[in-house]
């Protein structure tokens, strides 16, 4: 049996099967990478419900492994050598298990940078731009007078969009003719922009057909529609 105790987050997570791989983390879009990557991959996980509400990602046990202190977290108890080995930030995660598993990361090697810029893509661009939209339209930043934030993260947003219209024109998915971690990185946070943002019209997704068939594609599998809901609330 692995032992774990030597992070912190597992004496206030525990780990009722220590073999498998743990998941720290809640359904957010950047959590959500993760729980669809481990149900695309089928590789055994057990999940923990971090919740963001009370503050859980910013306890000194969160911390200790992720001092970032986001959503989410990995232990994965077999990791590199076969030592255990925890991991934060969900782009590196997703690389992590593609390469762990050799699973949903292209083998031909232009292929495979080629899909991680734009899994950096939305890393850097997408998921902080997508989620100053959620602030200034759906969350606090709302209230603020001056709209002029909202406008100018609405506008970038909108463009971003058509960067993904323009590559994914052809294309079933982001890195061509297969389903990738470029997708799986992607897929919540243009479901969150257009559903839980309420921000559709805001941005004029409409106006992006083919992004729109590409979200219909995603959601309709079955790993995804799975994902997007864990872990639980506990």
């Amino acid at each position: 049996m692995a032992d774990l105790s030597a992070f912190p987050i597992a004496s206030r997570w525990p780990a009722r099967h220590p073999d498998r791989l743990q998941l720290y983390s809640a359904p957010t879009p950047n959590g959500v990478k993760v729980s669809i990557m481990l149900e695309e991959i089928g590789l055994p996980y057990e999940p923990h419900y971090v919740d963001i509400g009370k503050d859980e990602s910013w306890t000194p046990e969160y911390l200790a492994l992720n001092p970032n202190g986001k959503i989410p977290a990995i232990v994965d108890p077999d990791g590199p050598d076969g030592k255990p080995f925890g991991l934060f930030e969900s782009g590196a995660i997703l690389l992590y298990l593609a390469e762990k598993t050799g699973k949903l990361l292209p083998a031909d090697a232009a292929l495979r940078y080629e899909t991680i810029q734009w899994v950096f893509f939305q890393m850097a661009a997408i998921g902080p731009i997508f989620g100053q939209v959620g602030f200034f339209h759906k969350f606090a930043g709302r209230e603020i007078a001056d709209k002029r934030p909202l406008e100018r993260y609405a506008t970038e947003s909108r463009r971003l969009i058509g960067v993904l219209e323009t590559r994914l024109t052809g294309r079933p998915w982001i890195a061509g003719d297969d389903y990738t971690i470029a997708d799986v990185a992607t897929l919540g946070w243009v479901r969150n922009l257009i559903g839980f943002y309420e921000a559709r019209d805001l941005v004029g997704f409409d106006d992006f057909p083919t992004v729109a068939k590409w979200l219909e594609r995603g959601l309709a599998r079955p790993a995804v529609q799975r994902g997007l809901t864990i872990p639980a609330k506990g």
